[in-house]
């Protein structure tokens, strides 16, 4: 059974492409095709489905039609419509470090680099703007947001879940 903490969301399905089962993902990463992963996970019923791809098309910087395995009809492609997407987060570990999403880092909690005090978890990623925020849940339950910045990014230790974070005086105060 695919666990919720082994995947994060890189897109959501839109609508039917045609009658022969193709449909359109927008896509926050493409991940997927970077590192040649052959399949991708739908939110189905409230439970995580891989579905194979049998092939897809960029139509834009945002935008792929995908085609999946014995999925063949407008009628069988109807239940994806809208459903969240999702890719296993150990797709990440076969690029290089500096072709990982920064939606790969949800779930990760962020350290403070001089002495390693919690500085909260990553919630999400502000992707709105030209300057990307990670969205911090901070131990006493407020928010943060902080820049995304590899200048701020001390050390990241995939297999601990930690980012350790050398962040300017008083950024945490504002």
């Amino acid at each position: 059974m695919i666990k919720q903490e082994d995947v994060y969301q890189i897109g959501r399905m839109g609508k039917a492409h045609g009658l022969k089962g193709e449909i359109n993902l927008q896509f926050t990463d493409d991940v997927w095709d970077r590192a040649e992963a052959d399949h991708i996970i739908c939110l189905v019923d409230g439970i995580l489905v891989p579905f194979f791809l049998e092939e897809y098309r960029f139509r834009s910087d945002t935008t792929a039609i995908l085609k999946l395995e014995d999925i063949d009809s407008l009628d069988a492609v109807q239940m994806l419509v809208n459903s969240p997407v999702f890719i296993e987060k150990h797709y990440q570990d076969t690029l290089d470090d500096d072709d990982i999403s920064l939606h790969y880092f949800i779930g990760f909690q962020m350290l403070n680099a001089d002495d390693g005090q919690p500085i909260g978890t990553i919630t999400d990623i502000d992707d709105q703007t030209d300057n990307w925020l990670f969205i911090v849940r901070r131990p006493d339950g407020t928010e943060a947001l902080i820049p995304a910045h590899e200048e701020f990014i001390a050390d990241i230790k995939k297999e601990e879940k930690t980012m350790l974070m050398d962040l300017p005086l008083g950024l945490l105060d504002l």
